[in-house]
């Protein structure tokens, strides 16, 4: 048996609909229903080495479309830049009675402002 990659199901949220449906199952099946091969196999009616071959090739075909298109890596680029930016807006808000208000204010547009601009870059 191989060793399960949880990333694998991260993938299959951005890139599973290329997948055919054999593939997409068994590998939904063994990652996200954590079933093992004999109970896909028994479940969809194929062999167990059918799973097992469904599933390496439905990761091998996810790791290629993250490689060439980078969708997951980039969504969790942003989600930090959004977190940090949350982060900026929350300190503004909860300073705005505080007498250093200005510098806090500066700080965080400053802090937001980078944010945006290395996010355009990329």
């Amino acid at each position: 048996m191989f060793e399960k990659n949880y990333k694998v199901s991260y993938l299959l949220d951005f890139y599973g609909n290329i997948l055919t449906d054999k593939q997409k199952d068994a590998i939904d099946l063994y990652y996200n229903e954590d079933l093992s091969l004999a109970e896909i196999a028994e479940h969809v009616g194929i062999t167990r080495q059918g799973v097992r071959d469904a599933i390496k090739r439905g990761e091998e075909i996810l790791e290629e479309m993250e490689e060439k298109l980078g969708f997951a890596e980039r969504f969790g680029e942003y989600k930090k830049a959004f977190e940090k930016i949350g982060q900026c807006a929350e300190k503004i808000r909860t300073a705005k009675s505080s007498l250093g208000f200005m510098k806090i204010f500066e700080e965080n547009v400053n802090i937001i402002s980078d944010t945006v601009k290395s996010m355009d870059r990329e």
